[in-house]
């Protein structure tokens, strides 16, 4: 078995046919599922006006995921600071820590619209996340009290922060001594050397703490394991050549251009998938090469009955 608690991140992925309001339900209900698989964490994600996505607004989700568990740790896989006013995020997560103390995460991330008009809908700027960091600190200082503004509730508490890692975000959160998430990738053992031997103590942690993100999707044979990776692959070839980034499908395409085929393969590369066997193999190497204090299973697929069952073979592997 792994020597790493497992947790889960969804995305609110829709799917052909399905509401909106549908999606969103899902990811409470997978929620509750998760928690009696004996995951340590259910995260939400933010993503604003992306078609087949409707995580758009993470910390009212979470709240909702926290009402419909009891036991698990909830929270944002992340809020996209620079989306947002740092004292407003902070009254929001001390909102969400008073009604479920002791299970409330906040992931913060510094991406922002990916659109000129979803930034000017926003408010924001492109080069907003280059203050990621000054944000972050603000953040902290209102649930520190140490800033001359009072975040009520917030102050005071003590919510476990964590930073996604995209670009400088590593460095970053090695700098304000906080946790770090971080997708795997080829260079992660790098990346996570370089956090551990710049990461400063701080109030939030004594040392690193590293989640990995990783797709990992298990089945009775390889190939229907790799199946089950096939509408999010394809989805994201389709949002490559065309655009936009559409519900999940049953079925993919038999026939694809030469261009869809090779953002096709893209997708699937690096990504994690086979029998229960194969995949604790991976995921114990992947463990063992990156010294991951927990993995974040980032899946997504069509059919939300095939997806559970990995979810639950999966969850054998960290007793």
């Amino acid at each position: 078995m792994l020597s790493v608690p497992l947790s889960v991140l969804d995305r609110s992925r829709t799917r052909a046919g399905e509401s909106e309001a549908e999606t969103l339900r899902a990811t409470v209900e997978l929620a509750h599922q998760i928690e009696e698989l004996g995951y340590k964490r259910f995260w939400v994600s933010e993503h604003h006006s992306v078609p087949g996505v409707v995580g758009s607004a993470p910390t009212v989700l979470a709240a909702a995921v926290a009402a419909r568990t009891e036991r698990i740790r909830v929270g944002t896989g992340g809020v996209m600071l620079p989306n947002h006013k740092p004292l407003v995020v902070a009254e929001q997560f001390g909102v969400l820590e008073s009604l479920y103390p002791g299970r409330i995460d906040m992931g913060l991330g510094r991406s922002v619209g990916f659109t000129n008009g979803v930034r000017r809908a926003l408010g924001v700027e492109k080069d907003a996340a280059d203050d990621f960091s000054t944000q972050v600190e603000e953040l902290l200082g209102f649930l520190t009290g140490t800033s001359d503004v009072h975040a009520r509730p917030g102050e005071g508490l003590r919510i476990p922060p964590f930073v996604l890692a995209v670009g400088e975000g590593a460095t970053i959160a090695a700098s304000l001594g906080l946790p770090v998430v971080l997708a795997a990738r080829s260079d992660s053992p790098d990346v996570l050397e370089d956090y551990r031997n710049t990461f400063r103590p701080s109030h939030w942690a004594a040392e690193p703490y590293v989640i990995l993100a990783v797709t990992a999707a298990v089945a009775d044979s390889t190939e229907a394991a790799r199946e089950l990776l096939l509408p999010e692959a394809w989805a994201s070839a389709y949002s490559r050549t065309r655009g936009v980034f559409p519900p999940l499908q049953a079925d993919v395409p038999e026939e694809m251009t030469a261009r869809e085929q090779e953002f096709f393969e893209n997708a699937l590369r690096g990504q994690i998938y086979g029998t229960l066997d194969d995949v604790d193999a991976a995921l114990s190497d992947l463990v063992r090469r990156t010294a991951a204090d927990e993995l974040l299973i980032t899946t997504n697929t069509f059919d939300r009955s095939a997806l559970l069952a990995s979810y639950a073979a999966l969850a054998k592997l960290s007793g």
